[in-house]
C-alpha cells in the first residue's frame, strides 16, 4: 500500500512539473496596446485577471457629462508602462493564442495596481484574485468607478449582439464619418449633412464627444 502511494505521488509530481516546464517566462520592454494588453518584444500579452474599458467605451460623469474614459484609461496605463522592463509569468492561452500572464515592473504585479487605482476591473470570470482590490477602488471612487459606465465585458457582449446604439451613452453628438476615400471628417450638429450621415462602427467610424477629441483621433471637421 505504502509502494503504491509513493508511486501515485511521483506520478502527481512528475504531471506538475510537465506542466510548469511547457508555461513560459517572458521579459521585455513594455509597448502598451491597450489598458489590459502588452506587447514584449514582439510578444502579446493579456494581463491575467483584469478587464479595461475598451477604447470607445465612455463614462458619464454626476452633471451628465459625457467623458472618453475608454481612450483615457490606455493613455494612462501607456504613461505609467510604457517602455518599463517586465516580467511576465504564462498562466494561460486565451481563445486568440494570446499568452495571459501575470506581468511585473519592479516587483510590482501590474494587474493588481492597475485595479487598485481603478484602471481596470477584476475579471471574475476567470479569476478572482483582484476581487477584494476592485472593491477597495469602488469604494473610493478611484479612477473610472468615480463615474457612470458599464462593464468592458457587457459593452462587448452588446455590440457582438448588433445592439449598440447609434448613439453612444451620454450625449456625445460628433460623428466621426469615413469618406469612399479614406478621409475621416466628423459632423457637428446643424452642420448641412450632419442628420444624413450615418455611423458603421465596423467601418471603424465613431462617435466623438468633444472636437478636440476628434481632432486628436486624426478626424478634420466637415466645411459644411
Amino acid at each position: 500500500m505504502l509502494r503504491i502511494c509513493s508511486l501515485f505521488a511521483l506520478n502527481l509530481s512528475l504531471s506538475f512539473g510537465a506542466a510548469s516546464a511547457g508555461a513560459q517566462t517572458v521579459s521585455g520592454m513594455v509597448r502598451v496596446i491597450d489598458g489590459d494588453t502588452f506587447d514584449l518584444g514582439g510578444t502579446r500579452i493579456r494581463l491575467h485577471g483584469i478587464d479595461a474599458l475598451e477604447a470607445r467605451q465612455t463614462c458619464e460623469t454626476e452633471g451628465g457629462q459625457p467623458w472618453a474614459c475608454g481612450d483615457w484609461t490606455t493613455r494612462e496605463v501607456r504613461d505609467r508602462y510604457q517602455g518599463e522592463q517586465a516580467q511576465c509569468e504564462e498562466l494561460d492561452r486565451d481563445r486568440y493564442g494570446r499568452i495571459v500572464a501575470r506581468c511585473r515592473i519592479d516587483g510590482v504585479d501590474v494587474g493588481q495596481a492597475l485595479v487598485q487605482d481603478g484602471l481596470a476591473f477584476a475579471y471574475r470570470k476567470y479569476s478572482m484574485d483582484y476581487d477584494l482590490d476592485e472593491k477597495a477602488a469602488f469604494v473610493a471612487a478611484r479612477g473610472i468607478h468615480g463615474f457612470k459606465t458599464v462593464s468592458p465585458a457587457r459593452y462587448r457582449v452588446t455590440r457582438r449582439r448588433g445592439a449598440e446604439p447609434e448613439r453612444p451613452e451620454g450625449s456625445c453628438q460628433i460623428k466621426g464619418n469615413i469618406s469612399a476615400k479614406g478621409t475621416k471628417i466628423y459632423h457637428m450638429p446643424g452642420q448641412s449633412f450632419y442628420s444624413r450621415t450615418r455611423i458603421s462602427s465596423q467601418n471603424g467610424e465613431r462617435w466623438f464627444c468633444s472636437e478636440a477629441e476628434a481632432r486628436g483621433a486624426g478626424w478634420r471637421r466637415a466645411q459644411r
